[in-house]
């Protein structure tokens, strides 16, 4: 017993020996407290603790983490033991101080969690629906609401030309506009694209704009993109057209943050 003992404080010490210099002075007792926790579970069973074969034929399912409001790159890296470098890199991040509410995020190599086996379907199946896509009544939402002690910090314009048919709950983050196949999306400010592309589940063809103040909005659902990350727009601008990639009926999900924080954008927008 007194020989396992030593064993297994050699074995600790070798592990923090590996230890980047920075996290050993920050979690290096954490750490210490871990494995002397995994190995005292080992002595208590009899038997070791069971040990994934790396160099089986199996798969490896990739870590994610979900971007919670106040998250930095730098937080989430240490919180889960992974390099900035790795999250910039795996998860293609233009700017990494601006992050989304709600995003996943991937924090190691590997595929997405299998889904679920089911039986073949005799028709079509439908889109998966997210709580914003739960509506598809075309009854008009009031767009009476009185406006945000900072909705003047930026000079707000709509999105799109069609009645609200969605209106905003913690649920949806934002509103949903109607509208046909086709019609054009518009910049509802100045700023410049954070992100154009279809890599969000649930939201289709999506553009993220970056505004000043402390703003960012988003345009969900399009048919087409028309502008690139990285690129300049101003308000009126053109940016995609109206379509439903991930939505069950013809619309654009719209949504405005605050320092990351969704609000209502009929707070924001001018009445028309």
């Amino acid at each position: 017993m007194l020989t396992e003992h030593v064993t297994q404080s050699r074995y600790l010490r070798g592990a923090m020996k590996n230890v980047h210099p920075a996290l050993r002075r920050r979690s290096g007792a954490l750490l210490f407290c871990a494995l002397a926790l995994l190995a005292g579970c080992a002595n208590q069973s009899g038997t070791r603790a069971p040990v994934t074969d790396l160099n089986s034929g199996s798969t490896a399912v990739a870590r994610t983490y979900v971007i919670k409001p106040g998250d930095t790159i730098n937080k989430i890296a240490r919180a889960n033991g992974v390099d900035e470098a790795t999250i910039l890199r795996l998860n293609k991040l233009v700017n990494p101080n601006r992050l989304i509410a709600g995003q996943t995020l991937r924090l190691s190599e590997g595929t997405e969690a299998a889904a679920p086996v089911t039986r073949p379907a005799t028709t079509m199946p439908k889109p998966e629906s997210r709580p914003l896509d739960a509506s598809t009544s075309s009854t008009q939402v009031s767009e009476t609401t009185a406006p945000a002690a900072d909705a003047g910090l930026i000079n707000w314009g709509w999105p799109a030309k069609g009645k609200v048919i969605q209106g905003f709950t913690p649920t949806t983050k934002g509103i949903d506009i109607a509208g046909n196949a086709g019609d054009a999306i518009e910049a509802a400010a100045n700023g410049k694209v954070m992100y154009s592309g279809n890599g969000v589940r649930g939201l289709g063809n999506l553009i993220i704009v970056n505004h000043d103040n402390g703003f960012i909005t988003a345009y969900a659902h399009n048919r087409t993109l028309l502008v690139k990350a990285g690129q300049e727009v101003k308000k009126g601008a053109k940016i995609a057209e109206m379509g439903q990639t991930d939505a069950a009926s013809v619309r654009l999900h719209f949504e405005v943050r605050r320092q990351g924080t969704p609000v209502d954008p009929l707070q924001y927008l001018p009445s028309r």
